[in-house]
């Protein structure tokens, strides 16, 4: 393996510059802004649901809203994540392509957001049959983020495996220089 490999450095064109990954605490950084502005989807997301569906209990209707909450990240995150970035990706000026460093496709995109949820499935199979309080199982999946988080040390290109499976990479994205009027 080459060194600009191991670095996580590849050329997509001879006049591109080194598409490096960025560090993990930017990465987590951008994970946790994510987040924050994903409540406000969420919110306005589960408002419509119980608006239209008339819910008038949380309970009511729990497994059709967890099914709609899953479509309406899946749609999100697939149309940012074919653009390039999300608005926290371009806070922290990060982009996501394939492994040639070439804008996702939708399909792409669509294959990252399913393997993404291994940030979060693999520890709740485990505990759901537990029966948990709530406070452990925020440890436990405080815990499991982290681990997946620092697991990705031992990819020779530093990406999240999610990605790697994926056949896609965060990069550094340069900040665009602000025009001189």
């Amino acid at each position: 393996m080459s060194k600009d490999t191991l670095l996580g450095a590849q050329h997509d064109s001879p006049t591109s510059s080194l598409l490096i990954a960025p560090s993990l605490r930017r990465r987590m950084a951008c994970w946790l802004y994510e987040g924050m502005l994903l409540f406000g989807v969420v919110f306005i997301a589960g408002y419509l649901f119980s608006t239209l569906s008339q819910t008038r209990n949380a309970l009511d209707n729990r497994h059709v809203l967890q099914a709609f909450m899953l479509v309406v990240l899946g749609i999100y995150f697939v149309w940012f994540w074919s653009k390039g970035q999300t608005l926290a990706m371009k806070t922290w000026h990060i982009r996501v392509v394939d492994a040639q460093g070439r804008p996702l496709t939708q399909t792409r995109a669509l294959l990252r957001y399913a393997l993404s949820w291994m940030w979060f499935l693999p520890p709740l199979a485990v505990l759901a049959p537990m029966n948990l309080p709530v406070l452990e199982v925020l440890v436990l999946m405080t815990g499991w983020v982290l681990v997946w988080a620092l697991v990705s040390r031992f990819h020779p290109a530093r990406q999240f495996w999610h990605d790697a499976w994926a056949g896609t990479r965060l990069v550094h994205q340069a900040p665009t220089p602000k025009k001189i009027r």
